[in-house]
């Protein structure tokens, strides 16, 4: 007994020390570049191809041929990689969207390299590097981690590795190469993918497919962690490893038997599973390609030549018509894709588990052995597979519901992983499994039209999903997350309900793809096939239909017609290219048209700006600050004689005064402003500012201020609306007090404001009141209720709405649209207060159907600030409000402001502009160091004494 246990503690420690040396490198690769690498299986697939090139098929010495592919190849993989794929991804900003997407690219393209140069077949005959005694390789692991270890700690090159990661636009400032500790970590990176794929290679079958993916299945061990400590990692890699070798030699009778076998030989993946959905995730910036242009739709004609070639196959005949009867059936599942992740926004990379739980479901079903259930028809068995496999999508969905970027992308993949190894490749779950077609629809042709009918079904679920308030607060959640949020939408339910619906679609995909070739084969569901067809329908158009059924048809086509691989590299290279082309191919084809049309040169958004600059200096003459004794000028288009006036006062001297531009148009509506009318571009000039009716309750006390004048009216009786409390709120980040014993009252019909310095805890404050953070102790009160425990989203609901320092917009909406978000989900329906809100700021003309993408930074803060309004809120939260807006924007705001105080709204202002704050607020509270340290009304606690 002893004997055997040593021996499967010594099996365990050579497969745990090939899983450190993952480990390391993805820790080292993550650290030095903040790229998660899914290459890193593919690396090392290649060099383990490449090794057996070198000595089995033209016979080179092992360690020449082990030196070259180790020290020179794959290296060199690693830094081609950074300069030509990662490099231009950091210069545009690092954006995690592009680099998870180019990482699964490069996966992809490197998969299907391996796959066309040395076949789909597996090879046993792979040199053997290192003897199978695991002390070898034991020795080579812990070696490369303290080498790694000394490297990082007590050399140069780890000074500035630690700063790079810390921050690397920092660290760039202080003098050190970025690019060149970035190079140093994908080469060494790639260099231990290559070693491992070397050392795995003697003990498991070459294969282009699944060694990738076994090596991917280790990724446990570096987010154990924590994508930082290499001794935890190398601890975590061989205690799993000696874990799974000691469970095989457990033989219990009964239906555990082939469970605990399962685990056994894949205990990596229970970590993995454990690793991305109980710890907490790793990576948690958005990692999907966020929309930064209005998406839209292709031409009718595209779609009329797609329903052409879709019926060209019902004049194939044979092999090529059953071919051909993949193709809708792969649509569903990329559909699935675009619910998932182009309209929710959310990352899905184990879609394949949803495809293939379909497919085994309907062929259990129609064979009379899904458990409890008797054999139904097989119509009937792809409904009801539908049915079961939807509620499945809740393993996807909860944990999206607080993980994003990587975090979710490791879940998602996990999840596809665990479905793979525990019940596709479980002989006693599909062994013997047939799948017939539905009576009437046996033959290739008739079955090709059922399917197109079914196709049809999905579009036209997708596309209701892209239309209506649902469709609307899809794309809120998929452009700003906190945005919609703050807007109402139920966030955690809408990604619950993507992951089901798309669920459903993936399942029903894989019926009609099972059916069609009339058998379930766990190959075509593996994980692998989630990322290509991820992949796939990412660089084709995530948001598109139209993609999805194209990228349907490449893949089946290209393997169908060339060799196999061909599809999965021309997939790799259009993913490695995303970065350059984030909206498809066919945005950036249509883009390159619209630049060389004559007369119609893009302008960057600087370049739109600059020109309004001009236009507006040269149409109202606008005068920079300092200069004294200026001639008034009017607005352009108002009446004669209209000119700039400071607000408070009747006609008189002349604005001196500009407030600093961060990137809105210039000051050219002074006068239009400051009288009640709005100068929008592209909007309506002249339009009213204050309407007849603002937020719930009849008309507004703004609409009857004088023009020029704004007097401070007796306040609404306090009932009119409930006050906003914070009692003793105190939150610590770490050994940081952030607040300290917080009470705060924001009462009805009143401007509260809080000022202080920078690290003060007014953000913090902030963000506790609107429900983005959970403090640790104390409350929150809306009127007589708690709501300390309640999301944003609840809170909006509520009538607490809040606008964000950093804009939140959703740019693939148009700005109505934006505004309608906040009135759908708001406190209540109110068909008029869309309208009501566009015709307060200004947005009522033509800039109401343009889209929010591109638009100056000014018109964006009142789009924003519309939307929070057309929700009829009672509380209103704004995060530095005038941020990019010019003096006249900001004399517009105060009065808006000031109408709604006056209309029974609470209002709390966090402003750094003090005279804003001055003019503005009836109370004002300083924070410092985590509390109020004084309170009260605006003249007395800002007054230069003070």
């Amino acid at each position: 007994m002893a004997s055997l246990t040593y021996d499967l503690t010594l099996a365990g420690l050579s497969v745990g020390s090939a899983a450190a040396l993952t480990g390391i490198g993805l820790i080292v690769t993550y650290r030095a570049t903040g790229v998660l690498n899914f290459a890193h299986g593919a690396i090392a697939v290649v060099c383990a191809y490449l090794l057996r090139q070198f000595t089995v098929e033209w016979g080179w010495p092992l360690w020449p041929a082990a030196a070259v592919t180790l020290l020179v190849v794959a290296p060199s993989i690693g830094l081609v990689l950074e300069r030509l794929v990662f490099r231009p991804l950091a210069v545009l900003g690092g954006d995690p969207a592009r680099t998870l997407v180019a990482s699964i690219g490069v996966f992809v393209l490197l998969v299907g390299v391996t796959a066309l140069l040395w076949g789909q077949g597996a090879r046993d005959d792979a040199p053997t590097l290192i003897s199978a005694d695991p002390w070898g390789q034991l020795a080579v692991a812990l070696a490369v981690a303290a080498a790694v270890g000394t490297l990082t700690r007590w050399t140069r090159f780890g000074r500035e590795l630690r700063a790079v990661v810390d921050d690397r636009s920092l660290a760039v400032l202080g003098g050190i190469d970025a690019d060149r500790v970035a190079a140093a970590g994908w080469a060494f990176g790639s260099f231990t993918a290559g070693l491992t794929g070397v050392l795995l290679a003697p003990f498991v079958r070459l294969d282009p497919y699944g060694m990738p993916l076994l090596v991917m299945e280790v990724v446990a061990v570096a987010v154990a962690a924590r994508m930082r400590s290499l001794p935890v990692a190398v601890l975590v890699a061989l205690g799993i490893g000696v874990a799974q070798a000691q469970l095989t030699r457990l033989h219990p009778s009964g239906w555990v038997e082939p469970l605990l076998q399962a685990v056994g030989a894949n205990l990596y993946v229970v970590a993995l599973l454990v690793a991305a959905l109980v710890l907490p995730g790793v990576g948690d910036r958005d990692a999907l390609p966020r929309t930064v242009t209005a998406r839209t739709g292709p031409p009718a004609a595209a779609w009329l030549v797609a329903l052409l070639l879709f019926l060209i196959p019902l004049g194939f005949a044979g092999q090529d018509l059953h071919t051909a009867v993949q193709v809708p059936a792969l649509g569903v599942v990329l559909l699935s894709l675009v619910v998932v992740t182009g309209r929710g926004g959310q990352i899905s990379l184990g879609q394949a588990a949803y495809a293939g739980l379909g497919a085994l479901f309907t062929a259990l079903l129609a064979a009379g052995r899904f458990p409890l259930l008797p054999g139904l028809p097989e119509p009937a068995a792809l409904l009801v597979a539908v049915l079961l496999v939807a509620p499945l999508g809740l393993l996807t969905g909860r944990p999206a519901i607080r993980r994003h970027g990587l975090a979710l992308a490791l879940a998602t993949f996990a999840v596809g992983v665990g479905v793979s190894r525990f019940v596709f490749a479980q002989p006693y779950a599909t062994s013997g499994l047939t799948v017939s077609r539905p009576p009437g629809f046996e033959g290739d042709r008739a079955y090709y039209v059922l399917e197109l009918g079914l196709l049809c079904l999905a579009l036209l679920a997708t596309h209701a999903l892209r239309r209506g308030r649902t469709g609307r607060a899809l794309a809120a959640l998929r452009d700003h997350e906190p945005g919609a949020s703050a807007a109402g939408v139920r966030v955690p339910s809408l990604k619950l309900t993507a992951f089901v619906a798309g669920a459903a679609l993936a399942a029903l995909g894989g019926g009609m793809l099972a059916m069609g070739v009339r058998a379930f084969d766990p190959v075509a569901y593996d994980p692998v096939r989630s990322l290509l067809w991820f992949a796939a329908v990412v660089v084709l158009g995530a948001d598109s239909s139209l993609g999805a059924l194209a990228a349907a048809a490449l893949l089946v086509g290209l393997d169908a017609g060339t060799e196999g691989g061909v599809a999965v590299a021309v997939i790799g290279v259009l993913a490695v290219l995303v970065g350059r082309s984030p909206g498809g191919p066919y945005e950036a084809v249509r883009d390159g048209f619209a630049r060389l049309r004559p007369g119609r040169r893009a302008l960057t958004p600087t370049g739109l700006r600059a020109r309004d600059r001009v236009r507006a200096g040269a149409a109202a003459g606008v005068r920079r600050r300092g200069l004294v004794g200026a001639r008034p000028v009017g607005r352009v288009g108002a009446p004669p004689g209209a000119a700039h006036q400071p607000p408070g006062t009747e006609a008189g001297p002349a604005d001196t005064g500009t407030r600093a531009d961060t990137g809105t148009r210039a000051d050219t509506g002074t006068a239009a402003a400051r009288a009640g009318t709005s100068h929008t571009p592209g909007g309506r000039a002249g339009a009213p500012l204050l309407p007849a009716a603002v937020g719930r309750r009849g008309p507004a006390r703004a609409a009857r201020i004088p023009i020029g004048h704004t007097p401070r009216p007796s306040r609404p009786p306090a009932s009119a609306a409930p006050s906003l409390r914070a009692l003793r709120l105190r939150l610590r980040y770490g050994e940081f007090t952030a607040l300290d014993g917080v009470d705060l009252d924001v009462p009805p019909g009143r401007v509260s404001a809080v000022v202080g310095p920078n690290g003060a805890g007014k953000s913090t404050l902030f963000h506790c009141l609107a429900g983005t953070l959970r403090p640790d102790s104390g409350r929150v009160r809306l009127g007589e209720r708690d709501i300390t425990r309640l999301p944003a989203h609840a809170r909006t609901r509520l009538g607490v709405a809040r606008t964000f320092q950093q804009l939140a917009v959703f740019p693939s909406l148009s700005v109505a649209d934006n505004v309608r978000v906040g009135a759908e989900q708001g406190t209540a329906a109110d068909p008029g207060a869309v309208e009501r809100a566009l015709r307060l700021f200004g947005l009522d003309g033509p800039v109401r159907t343009a889209p929010a993408a591109g638009l100056p930074t000014g018109t964006l803060r009142r789009v924003e600030l519309a939307r929070a309004l057309a929700g009829s809120p009672r509380v209103l939260l704004l995060d530095e409000p005038a941020a990019g807006l010019d003096s006249a924007e900001v004399a517009s705001l105060a009065r808006v402001l000031r109408a709604l105080a006056d209309d029974g709204t609470a209002l709390l202002v966090v402003e750094h502009d003090l005279d804003l704050v001055r003019e503005l607020a009836d109370v004002v509270h300083v924070m410092a160091a985590g509390r109020i340290v004084t309170s009260g009304p605006a003249g007395r606690v800002l007054a230069p004494e003070a």
